[in-house]
């Protein structure tokens, strides 16, 4: 995954971007609020960690901002500010999970890939694409270049979880806890049969491939 910390102390900074680099991450720092913000508009990321005391633009005016410019990237704020009004606060202004400092990088570890799991949902989202690929999530139909695609729903699920990360990588993990509700690994090949299937339908009738194997890691859909 691709990760901001926005973090204003040097030590806790450098710690949180030094373990998520060794859980293979890609973890970039900024150490304002002000670099954070631009940072995290003008480049694509997985999930922003947040810091809520930050110089030069505070972390809530910072989310806030991100999400009147409809940037939905998940973002957990991790902060010394703990009571029960500062969390309400902290989400209210559009942070998706609140840590209170001090914490355990295990747990943070944990909750970046719970937010990461997460698909990107909009309100006002009615429709998904992908090239000449359409999604219509109020009539649950897929159409590409035209004709119209007969998906199975676990298969539509699954497209559609592609859909809203397209471009980013979905791990295994990611995608049977998104379209099986599996927390577990139940050591068969069920995604790899469903990703077969729906190529199939979506990629082989058609001169441009959408669906991606990315080694090692697991499927993107580019556009």
């Amino acid at each position: 995954m691709r990760i901001l910390v926005i973090e204003d102390d040097r030590t806790t900074g450098d710690y949180i971007q030094q373990g998520l680099r060794q859980e293979g991450h890609v973890a970039e720092l900024c150490r304002n609020g002000r670099d954070g913000l631009i940072t995290a508009q003008t480049s694509d990321f997985d999930v922003l960690v947040v810091d809520r005391l930050l110089p030069d633009l505070d972390g809530l005016s910072l989310v806030r901002t991100l999400r009147a410019a409809k940037n939905l990237t998940p973002a957990i704020f991790l902060t010394a500010l703990g009571g029960v009004d500062d969390r309400i606060e902290g989400l209210n202004a559009g942070g998706d999970d609140y840590l209170v400092k001090p914490f355990a990088f295990g747990e943070l570890s944990a909750r970046i890939n719970a937010l990461a799991r997460r698909p990107q949902m909009r309100d006002t989202e009615s429709t998904l694409s992908a090239g000449d690929l359409q999604m219509d999530l109020i009539r649950r139909t897929v159409t590409r270049n035209d004709l119209d695609i007969d998906l199975l729903p676990r298969e539509f699920a699954l497209l559609e979880c592609l859909l809203r990360r397209k471009g980013r990588v979905q791990t295994r993990t990611m995608l049977l806890e998104a379209v099986w509700d599996l927390n577990f690994d139940p050591q068969t090949n069920v995604v790899e049969s469903h990703i077969s299937r729906l190529r199939a339908k979506v990629d082989k009738p058609f001169p441009t491939e959408l669906i991606k194997t990315v080694r090692g890691a697991g499927y993107r859909i580019d556009a």
